[in-house]
């Protein structure tokens, strides 16, 4: 059976095992690793030098005893699984290069929405002006996302498929992913790098990377002080091509982890009062039922951090939702009933329809999708 190329995963560093054993996690050792079993979750067992670890199945098996390499320390350790030398070093190469690059969505988002504001955007050439616009047409709103064809169409233009759809495209179609978020960040990078404030390089300040991992909700985030209360665009400039390249990484991470039927798609949504994230996981397993898996995450300002689990085995459906806030949880059970009849309107049999209080640990649903340290 051939082993799956190299992936990379996070690990959820608990205080427990903190201590001695975590003394020989630096980066570039390598550890030795072996697999233990299928614990009651449905993860998959590891012991990895003095640790023991879960991971979600990868759906390849591993040999009774492999390595791993350490790509990066601290509260959230990265780990490469090393294989043998047939394995696509290409693809494992990108990913190094990436990961400490990427961040989510939000910083940019929260950067972009300053420039919007008139007395800003003026201030900046028609070209430029041209090139934000059209990453905010890429974005979503609340009304597209609420119909099954606003969802693909969001799905398709997120940026994951664009050098799929470009492959199939006509050599003359010149309208093809014109409206694709990957493809309107790459064109504003590229002015980005034309403008003077980049002619010496800059000194920005980069927020710690947003750690690559399940479906983990993602909130607004505040301008830097300094940025809060400026009104010249040429401050933003620096900052702007910084969250550009971070959302770009993020981005090309998820495309190179990618497989047949498993995705993970990130869609800004742009609202009157600012931009959220929608985070989708898609996973498809070929049995007989061919089974459905979608983990979606949001953390909106009126409701808070919400993770949701859709599970779809042949016509039978079950839906688990978790809510940070007892309020949201509230107003989410209000609407069972609806849910409900809506389902029973589409032919399928809701097997299970719950919200908890308190987001899901790791291992309790398909956020819990890379490598968590147990004691």
């Amino acid at each position: 059976m051939i082993i799956q190329p190299t992936s990379v995963a996070a690990l959820t560093w608990l205080g427990a095992a903190a201590g001695a054993s975590s003394e020989g996690w630096r980066i570039g050792t390598v550890l030795s690793a072996r697999p233990l079993g299928i614990n009651e979750q449905g993860l998959m067992v590891l012991q990895v030098g003095a640790l023991t670890v879960e991971a979600e199945a990868p759906g390849t098996k591993l040999p009774p005893q492999f390595q791993v390499r350490v790509l990066s320390v601290g509260a959230q350790p990265q780990l490469e699984i090393l294989g043998d030398t047939s394995l696509d070093g290409t693809v494992n190469q990108a990913l190094r290069g990436r990961l400490p690059q990427q961040n989510g969505y939000a910083p940019l988002l929260a950067t972009v929405g300053a420039l919007s504001q008139w007395s800003v955007a003026r201030q900046l050439p028609p070209y430029l002006r041209s090139a934000l616009a059209l990453l905010e047409h890429s974005m979503s709103t609340p009304q597209e996302l609420a119909t099954p064809e606003g969802l693909r169409q969001a799905i398709n233009r997120s940026g994951v498929f664009l050098e799929a759809q470009l492959a199939q495209a006509p050599a003359n179609d010149a309208t093809t992913a014109h409206d694709d978020m990957k493809g309107a960040m790459l064109r504003l990078m590229a002015i980005l790098k034309g403008q003077p404030a980049f002619a010496e390089g800059s000194d920005v300040e980069i927020d710690p990377p947003l750690l690559y991992r399940g479906v983990i909700p993602q909130g607004r985030w505040p301008l830097p002080t300094d940025l809060a209360s400026s009104s010249e665009a040429t401050d933003f400039l620096p900052r702007l091509y910084t969250d550009v390249q971070a959302a770009l990484a993020r981005l090309e991470v998820a495309q190179l982890q990618a497989t047949p039927g498993h995705w993970t798609v990130e869609i800004p949504v742009q609202d009157e009062d600012g931009a959220d994230v929608l985070q989708l996981l898609l996973k498809h397993q070929e049995d007989a039922e061919q089974s459905w898996t979608m983990g979606f995450s949001l953390d909106l300002p009126s409701l808070g951090p919400i993770v949701g689990e859709l599970h779809l085995r042949g016509l039978r459906l079950s839906v688990r939702l978790w809510a940070q806030h007892r309020e949201t949880v509230d107003k989410l059970e209000e609407q069972f009933d609806n849910l409900r009849s809506r389902v029973d309107a589409t032919g399928l049999f809701l097997d299970q329809l719950s919200c908890q209080h308190g987001l899901p640990q790791a291992g309790s649903s398909v956020s819990a999708v890379f490598l968590k340290a147990t004691v």
